[in-house]
């Protein structure tokens, strides 16, 4: 099997298709009014906006913009509009600015120089904002996580990872940005560089340490079960930069799964 970008190529339409009416069928079966999500201007929320809009018509879908002081920026806030605005999505801004500082007080060992403890915090306290309102709305919350970060483990648990159902999760990063075209979302907002956006200036990419192109086609391989070797000399890759993303997919297992238990037998 030759690891190009070309195996990575799907029947975008026909997944477009698939997606929507995976869409309308859960939130039918839930007896909910539609669904909310998280619309932070990056391709992966755009491309959830887009499905859930065609899927159960715009009336039917919220996006929430949750800006932080610390990580707002105009151009995030910009992109998020283009996509209600192409969508006809309704939306409501929520400042968790003055919540997160709370937040931060109330923990006795809080921490302002641990980066990711606080990130983290971020991320989770979003998702009290998206249940909150799935909540008092009787909504699905949607969520916009794909394959290759979830993989990869890079989300925060109980928080960006956390969801009612996740229909882009089955899609590699580089396919939910072809998907995100055949949605007509501009490409500047289908090819933008990825951030979880809590720190300023955060890189999915340079946190990652690879490319979503290299990134993608390795996992493949992984899945195919190809050896080590093989990946690493088609895609012209160090055998290490193989190993690590295998590493990674070992160690961040305990992210994909419900809380285990002890089978007792009583």
């Amino acid at each position: 099997m030759k690891l190009t970008p070309s195996v990575l190529n799907l029947d975008f339409p026909k997944i477009e298709t698939r997606i929507i009416r995976f869409i309308k069928e859960y939130v039918t079966n839930s007896q909910a009014k539609g669904v909310v999500l998280g619309l932070s201007g990056g391709v992966d929320s755009a491309t959830i906006a887009a499905l859930c809009s065609k899927a159960l018509g715009s009336k039917n879908v919220l996006a929430l913009v949750l800006p932080e002081e610390e990580t707002k920026t105009q151009k995030d806030i910009d992109d998020a509009e283009t996509i209600t605005k192409q969508f006809n999505i309704e939306t409501q801004t929520v400042d968790m600015t003055h919540a997160l500082k709370e937040l931060y007080n109330t923990i006795p060992i809080y921490d302002q120089k641990n980066q990711i403890c606080k990130g983290n915090i971020k991320a989770r306290t979003r998702m009290i904002v998206l249940y909150y309102y799935a909540n008092k709305l009787n909504k699905i919350v949607c969520g916009s996580s794909n394959k290759s970060e979830t993989l990869m483990g890079y989300f925060t648990k109980w928080g960006d990872g956390a969801a009612d159902m996740s229909p882009i999760k089955d899609l590699y990063k580089t396919q939910v940005r072809k998907l995100a075209i055949t949605l007509g979302i501009t490409e500047t907002i289908a090819l933008k560089p990825a951030t979880p956006a809590l720190w300023p200036n955060q890189s999915a990419e340079g946190e990652l340490g690879i490319k979503y192109e290299t990134l993608d086609l390795i996992l493949y391989g992984l899945e195919k079960f190809m050896p080590t070797d093989e990946i690493a000399s088609q895609l012209n890759v160090e055998h290490r930069t193989i190993e690590a993303v295998k590493n990674r997919l070992l160690y961040n297992e305990h992210k994909r799964q419900l809380p285990i238990t002890v089978k007792l037998g009583v």
